[in-house]
């Protein structure tokens, strides 16, 4: 049995669809509101809440391969709890931070999760994936209501992964031998500039979509009422302000475990254009 956390999520309702396409069963999703879930034919639905660790032991009742997203809840509650279960390997999903921003608090919190799971006695894959695809999503509102986009840093590029490349690896992990111990830094197979992420999604809405480049301390001022000023201060650092080669390599990781070329970012634009429109 695998167990899918975080089932209704982005990159967990991408694994779900993934391991039921490759026929990786039997599949069991968690979430907090069965009734709004949508999961494949033959995926059982398990409610449970990340906040609460205890909520998720009847969840984990039989389960050999758990898939988890880091910090959403007590993590090393959590931990604990599959062990107690007797889960046999644990797919994490972490943050390439880890590597290249240790010193940043975010990253520092993502490297104690992956040594809580390193410690737990049972076999690991952790997964490091750089800035989503989907981040772009911070901007439909503007583009529906034909604004200005602004953002900081528009000329500085990231390899920005599709979160079907990081379910596809995922699923690899999950469902085939040689991937216990292993660390993965993900990336998509090609830098991509806020500027050039706008002009993508213009294309592909075949309409103008303006674009403005603004300071960092415009964007601090806005992030930082959402976030926090400290969380404000490293999202920024890393999408432009303290990058490093290690942060914009490309990798070709996605690749090599899965077989398949990463996607590239206007894959990911055409596939959720509705959102934009």
């Amino acid at each position: 049995m695998i167990l899918v956390t975080g089932a209704t999520g982005n990159v967990g309702s991408a694994l779900l669809k993934e391991l039921h396409a490759y026929g990786a069963g039997p599949l069991r999703g968690l979430t907090r509101d069965p009734a709004k879930a949508a999961f494949p034919e033959g995926v059982e639905v398990v409610e449970g809440d990340f906040t609460d660790a205890a909520s998720l032991e009847p969840a984990l009742d039989g389960v050999r391969s758990l898939f988890l997203v880091s910090r959403l809840g007590p993590d090393a509650d959590i931990l604990e709890s599959a062990r107690r279960a007797d889960v046999e390997h644990v797919v994490l999903v972490s943050s390439i931070t880890v590597q290249t921003h240790p010193h940043l608090g975010p990253a520092g919190e993502n490297q104690a999760v992956e040594q809580l799971l390193k410690d737990s006695g049972m076999a690991w894959t952790i997964l490091r994936p750089t800035q989503f695809a989907s981040n772009s999503l911070m901007w439909a509102p503007s583009i529906r209501a034909y604004d200005t986009v602004r953002a900081p840093y528009a000329d500085t590029g990231l390899p920005t992964v599709h979160l079907a490349d990081i379910a596809a690896v995922a699923r690899v992990a999950l469902t085939e031998p040689g991937h216990d111990r292993r660390t993965y830094a993900l990336t998509g197979p090609e830098r991509v500039t806020a500027r050039q992420q706008v002009e993508t999604i213009a294309a592909v809405l075949g309409r103008e979509v303006p674009f403005a480049e603004i300071s960092r301390q415009e964007a601090h001022a806005q992030m930082a009422t959402a976030f926090g000023a400290e969380a404000a201060d490293a999202v920024l650092d890393v999408t432009g302000g303290d990058v490093n080669d290690e942060l914009l390599a490309v990798r070709d990781t996605v690749s090599r475990v899965t077989g398949s070329p990463a996607r590239l970012f206007r894959q990911w634009v055409e596939e959720n254009a509705n959102a934009f429109r």
